[in-house]
């Protein structure tokens, strides 16, 4: 089981991302996805989580707004549209699966766990 995420890079206060995370093997089917990030010298935190097969979405209380999570079950892959970046949002994006379908923001609960990709926001 891999996840692959990709789509990072370095954008201007205000700009746009999208980033996507692709699942091979079974586990993208049945599973509720996630994505996390973590800053320099911070704990890794919650952002997004989209259940199996998409109905229900969270989001950090302080992304709301400006993320969007969603899923393409047939190209087993997740995405996070992330607009009006700030500052603040510069961290490695990791994203991650449950061996269930359920929404969840505590990263102990995810088993599966990409690589990260760099989102740097400068100002």
């Amino acid at each position: 089981v891999q996840l692959q995420a990709s789509g990072g890079g370095l954008v201007q206060t205000g700009g746009s991302l999208r980033l996507s995370c692709t699942a091979s093997g079974r586990t993208f089917s049945s599973s509720a996805m996630g994505w996390f990030r973590q800053a320099p010298g911070k704990e890794r935190e919650f952002v997004a989580t989209i259940s199996w097969p998409g109905r229900s979405t969270n989001y950090a209380d302080s992304l709301k707004g400006r993320f969007t999570i969603s899923r393409d079950n047939a190209k087993n892959t997740i995405y996070l549209q992330m607009n009006s970046l700030k500052p603040e949002d510069t961290a490695v994006y990791y994203c991650a699966g449950r061996s269930n379908p359920y929404v969840s923001g505590n990263p102990n609960e995810y088993v599966y766990w990409g690589q990260g990709t760099q989102v740097t926001v400068s100002s």
